[in-house]
């Protein structure tokens, strides 16, 4: 049997001297990228890796345009994830207010994330049809 392409890139890892981190969105400064690249470097300087990013995230109100508003927001933290190279952004969703509305906007997000190299896990309303 082949193997896997997670084991052929395994195969010759060496043990590196840093620490995973998880980091919440709400103490990044900004998104911008000239903020997380400095953050990137900094976190490295001090031997550690973002591995996972987390965020709160409420769609409680009953609108297209709120929510827009908040998946367009955590685009920006799936990017910011993306940057950083962490390998999951997790989502933690306190409100729905309509989930009809919510999952369409969750599943573009999620296919965003994939594109993005990084995997989307969302806590609080599931996203599968």
């Amino acid at each position: 049997m082949s193997p896997t392409r997670v084991e052929s890139a395994v195969s010759s890892c060496r043990p590196s001297n840093v620490e995973p981190v998880e980091l919440s969105a709400s103490s990044l400064s900004t998104t911008a990228p000239e903020y997380l690249r400095e953050l990137k470097a900094e976190l490295a300087a001090e031997g550690y890796q973002p591995a996972e990013l987390s965020v709160s995230a409420s769609f409680g109100e009953d609108c297209s345009l709120a929510t827009q508003r908040e998946a367009d927001r955590l685009r920006d933290v799936v990017r910011a994830g993306a940057f950083l190279g962490v390998g999951v952004v997790r989502v933690e969703i306190d409100a729905v207010g309509d989930r009809e509305k919510v999952r369409p906007a969750l599943e573009a997000l999620e296919e965003r994330a994939r594109r993005e190299g990084v995997t989307l896990s969302v806590d609080g309303l599931d996203v599968s049809t």
